[in-house]
Parts: structure tokens; C-alpha cells; sequence
């Protein structure tokens, strides 16, 4: 996934930037598909407030869901990572080239 093709980048990064909800993130992160009952075993959270983070998740991109008989379960999205990454790379590289200018205005004028 390109930025351009995620339509708000800060919705992406406002939902990462929850620790439950980054959690749950990295719960998914090796790729298994886990139902709201699995992933919140552990979790001192209703399965209410799992489904919560799970839907802001969802709406951020980031997760998809699936119905299998009468369970949801959902998987992440590592296209939407990739996004993220991607992202964060094109800022830092703004950064870099700013350092750069600014170390080379800050020589020159010694």
C-alpha cells in the first residue's frame, strides 16, 4: 500500500498510538487470524471494549475482519504497516535532508 492509497495517515497513527490497541497489533502480527474471545484472554478488558479497539482498528485500516460460522476473526492488514513504514521513511528522509542543509549552512558561516 503507497500512502496515496491510504486516505488518512493520521487515523492510521492515532489508532497505533493506543497501547491496547498496539498490542492487539502485535498479537496479529505473526500472521494468525484470531477471534475478539482469543485475543482478549489475557487482557484485563471486557471482550466489549477488545471489540472497541478491534472496530478502531479496523476503520484505521489496519485489521481485517472475517466471519467464520459465528465467530469474527480478524488478521492484520501488513499492507497497512508497510504504509506506515513507508511513511515514517519519507519523513525521516525530510529530516535528513534538513539536517544536512542546516549542518552545511552552520560550516559555511564559520
Amino acid at each position: 500500500m503507497s500512502l496515496a492509497e491510504h486516505p488518512d495517515p493520521a487515523r492510521l497513527f492515532a489508532a497505533l498510538g493506543d497501547q491496547t490497541r498496539l498490542g492487539l497489533v502485535a498479537q496479529l502480527a505473526d500472521g494468525h487470524k484470531r477471534s475478539i474471545a482469543q485475543m482478549g484472554e489475557d487482557l484485563p478488558i471486557s471482550r466489549q471494549a477488545v471489540a472497541k479497539h478491534l472496530n478502531v482498528l479496523r476503520e484505521a485500516g489496519l485489521v481485517q475482519r472475517t466471519r467464520s460460522g459465528r465467530e469474527v476473526h480478524f488478521a492484520l492488514r501488513r499492507e497497512a504497516i508497510e504504509g506506515a513504514r513507508l511513511w515514517l521513511d519519507k519523513v525521516g528522509a525530510q529530516w535528513d535532508s534538513t539536517l544536512s542543509r542546516f549542518k552545511s549552512f552552520v560550516e559555511d558561516s564559520l
